[in-house]
């Protein structure tokens, strides 16, 4: 006669991992089936023709307005009248030119302000604001 102590009402407490394995693999060959559809190149045979070289690319000008609130154009001290003209015949020079306006983080906003006015009355439309991230 065999004793037996547990009970028939214990709950199976152990988690089939088959059926997850199998829907696993049934999404990988989906996406070992669909991953090369993705690509839309089409293919083509490009001629033959002899190296060239990229066009010359314009270093950027840099304004800048330091903690005294002195402007600088590429490293030269100018007045506020004096950068306008500068920016003027700069862009008159070249209107594909790309400016980069950075200044202290201590300059009163006024100041900026007036610098940004004069670079938009000067016609330049490229125009990158540097900061500093972090």
């Amino acid at each position: 006669m065999a004793f037996n102590n547990s009970t028939d009402d214990d709950v199976l407490s152990e988690i089939n991992v088959t059926p997850l394995v199998d829907v696993m693999l049934v999404l990988l060959v989906a996406f070992i089936v669909t991953a090369p559809l993705l690509n839309n190149a089409i293919h083509v045979n490009l001629p033959k023709t002899v190296t060239t070289s990229p066009p010359d690319q314009l270093k950027p000008v840099t304004i800048s307005v330091d903690k005294e609130g002195r402007v600088y154009i590429d490293k030269k001290e100018l007045s506020l009248a004096q950068v306008e003209l500068e920016l003027k015949r700069r862009q008159t020079q070249n209107p594909e030119q790309t400016y980069h306006l950075n200044s202290d983080d201590s300059v009163q906003y006024g100041k900026v302000a007036k610098v940004m006015a004069l670079i938009e009355k000067s016609g330049i439309t490229k125009l990158s604001v540097l900061t500093q991230s972090g």
